[in-house]
């Protein structure tokens, strides 16, 4: 039997015809192609008259009108993704708008799949969003897919890449759902003559202590001038009503601002491992039989 499939195109009534069981077939091979419902699929077919790459360019259009609405929602939750190989190290954030979107099977695949690219780019970000995906799309279609699929804003944020051969680097993922996928990553150099276990051990830790502490930046003439002078501002209004004199609200203020400085800066925070010790302490005791340096962290949390 040959059933008339109907639809109007420019107010005329179109008519072909095809098999009930060619028409579902066609809907179903749709639909592993894209991903995207039985109901768009049909509309899809049944507007472009059977034709699945002319269906499938219309379902790509359909789900750029979809995603663009989506993009105005706020995207806070999502996955950090580290990949390394050969002593370099990739790390890549992309967020998505729920916990449970973040936990989906094809978000973490995709996750991981843009993970390897971000290491191939050397996180180049304008690149990795032109990369071609095993599917053959780019990354920036598979995006836009993957909001036509999960429903909600799905973006890739930021990305960075540690490729010196003189430095070696530690990394920690926080929030494991998957094997250097979580919710907070942190990739960190160190520089030293020799790499033994006891540096190496260090490394691993520190990385760590990254993810706990913090930091802002890694020695206290790295902070930025602007943000230090914020900082002095809300201090020193948060002193004006406390009754003391213009020269000790002065002194509690540099003291109030010593202490930021101290807390943000990586050397000199409280080592997590030991809190009678700083970060500059274990490396001053380490740096006996080998020079060590801190050369440059990156720490990322989902949404921060």
């Amino acid at each position: 039997m040959e059933p008339n499939i109907k639809r109007k195109k420019n107010g005329k009534k179109i008519v072909f015809s095809m098999s009930s069981s060619s028409y579902l077939d066609k809907i179903k091979k749709l639909r592993e192609l894209t991903g995207v419902g039985f109901g768009d699929c049909n509309t899809a077919i049944n507007e472009c008259d059977g034709d699945i790459e002319k269906s499938i360019k219309y379902l790509r259009i359909k789900g750029i009108s979809k995603a663009s609405k989506k993009m105005e929602r706020v995207a806070n939750d999502g996955l950090i993704c580290i990949h390394e190989e050969n002593n370099k190290s990739s790390i890549v954030e992309i967020n998505c708008e729920t916990d449970f979107a973040a936990k989906n099977l094809e978000f973490l695949n995709f996750s991981e799949h843009l993970s390897k690219l971000c290491f191939e780019v050397k996180g180049d970000f304008n690149n990795l969003k032109k990369k071609i995906m095993k599917d053959g799309n780019s990354v920036d279609d598979n995006v836009i897919k993957l909001i036509s699929k999960i429903g909600e804003k799905i973006t890739i944020r930021r990305c960075n890449f540690f490729d010196d051969n003189k430095y070696m680097n530690f990394s920690y993922v926080h929030t494991t759902l998957k094997k250097n996928i979580g919710k907070l990553g942190v990739v960190v150099c160190i520089e030293s003559k020799k790499f033994n276990k006891q540096i190496k051990d260090f490394g691993h830790k520190l990385a760590m202590h990254i993810a706990a502490s913090n930091p802002l930046t890694i020695e206290v003439n790295q902070l930025d001038k602007k943000m230090l002078e914020k900082e002095n501002e809300i201090i020193s209004e948060e002193l004006k009503n406390s009754g003391k004199s213009d020269n000790i609200i002065e002194k509690i203020s540099r003291g109030k601002l010593e202490k930021f400085k101290q807390e943000n800066t990586l050397i000199n925070q409280i080592w997590i491992m030991d809190p009678k010790k700083k970060v500059k302490d274990v490396i001053a005791e380490l740096g006996k039989e080998n020079s060590i340096t801190i050369k440059d962290f990156v720490r990322y949390k989902v949404g921060e």
